[in-house]
This record gives structure tokens, sequence and C-alpha cells, in this order.
């Protein structure tokens, strides 16, 4: 049995992504299980993690540190065994070198880059960036090839998603900017380096857009 891990370290939403996860498992799903958990025996057990992120990036890092080998696990799981992670909104821009929200912090380093103010020339438009907004593909990566082999929408067509953030990851590597979209500028909507992968966007407010993605997530092996 293939567990997925919503990775509970205090942060908020962890609710809403547990119930959109709870509709797509099913005995077809790679993953037939779910969990909100920060114990580490159960975090070793499971095959995929997600990292969900309400608030600010300082803010969640030290309620993330705060939880004793927390970090170490997932490191080991992600980084040494190459299991699949997903991080969501602030969950994704953990993922960087640093971020600038409440003064500098350091993130995961786990993809080159930092996380910035969204900076906007155009005064009418309005930070925080809430609503929907459309997608488009930018790099590729097997996620995303096999994402769009299994997915049950037209991907080719214009696609949208749903975004609540006042800052942006700005990546090193051009090559792990999976998906754009644009509010003012283009702007990183996923990031993605090997198995490890990052939404600006909620897939679990982003309807069936966001089902179809996490159902992807759920089915792909990132170790094969």
């Amino acid at each position: 049995m293939n567990l997925v891990s919503i990775v509970d370290y205090g942060s908020g939403n962890l609710r809403s992504v547990y119930n959109a996860v709870k509709q797509i498992l099913n005995k077809h799903t790679f993953c037939s299980n779910v969990k909100v958990t920060n114990d580490i025996k159960e975090l070793n057990k499971s095959s995929h993690f997600i990292l969900p992120g309400v608030g600010s990036f300082k803010g969640c890092l030290k309620g993330f540190y705060s939880n004793p080998g927390l970090f170490e696990c997932l490191e080991d799981n992600v980084i040494n065994k190459k299991k699949a992670f997903l991080g969501i909104c602030v969950g994704m821009q953990m993922l960087a070198q640093r971020g600038f929200e409440g003064g500098k912090s350091k993130g995961f380093g786990w993809i080159d880059g930092d996380v910035q103010l969204f900076s906007l020339k155009d005064k009418s438009l309005k930070i925080p960036h809430i609503g929907w907004n459309s997608l488009s593909f930018n790099n590729q990566h097997p996620f995303i090839g096999f994402w769009k082999k299994n997915s049950r929408m037209n991907l080719n067509k214009e696609i949208n998603a749903y975004f609540v953030h006042s800052y942006i990851f700005k990546e090193k590597l051009k090559k792990n900017q999976l998906l754009l979209s644009n509010y003012g500028h283009d702007f990183t909507a996923m990031v993605g380096k090997e198995n490890i992968l990052g939404t600006q966007f909620h897939p679990e407010k982003s309807q069936k857009l966001g089902l179809d993605f996490l159902s992807a997530f759920l089915n792909w092996d990132s170790r094969v």
C-alpha cells in the first residue's frame, strides 16, 4: 500500500488538501491511502509527500523547523531516496535557497532560486494576487509528460488555476520552470527538478484542473 503524507507542521490549509486528495484515491491510483502527519515513522513509510503552506515564507519555515527531525526525515526520503514530493504555494517557495518575506530567511535549498515580492509596474493590479489565471507549459519534465499522457482533460486548450500569493519564485535555472502564468508579467506557476515539484497555484482549489493534476501526482512513480 503506497501512502501519500500531507506534512503537518502547523500551517493552515491541511484539511482542504486532504479532502482534495481523498476524492481522488481509489484502488486504481498508485497511492491508496493518505494521512496528515508529522510522525517520522509514518513519513518514512510514505511514497509521496505534499507540503502545503499558508502565510509567510519566514513564518512557515519557523513552524516547520520547530518539529525536531522533520527536515532530516524529508531530506532523506526526497533527496536521497528520490520519493515524489509536491510543495504547494508557500510549500513550493520553501524549496528555494532564500526568501525575503519578513526579512531574509534560508529555505531548503532544493531548487536554486530566491523568493521575492511580486513587483508590478501596472498599479491597477492588486497584490496579493488572488484569483484564476491561465497556465502555459514552459519546459519538459518527466512529470509533465506523465500528466499530459494520463490527463482526462485536453491540456492543449487553455487551462486555469487558482492563486493566492504576494511573493514569487525566481529560479536561477530556467529549465526548472515548468509552468508559467501571467499577472502583469510572466511568473513561475510551477517548478520541478527530478522528483521534486512545486506549484504556486493551489491544486486543491483549482477544481477540475486541480484534481486532474493531483491525480497525476498520486499516480506518478518518480523513481522509474
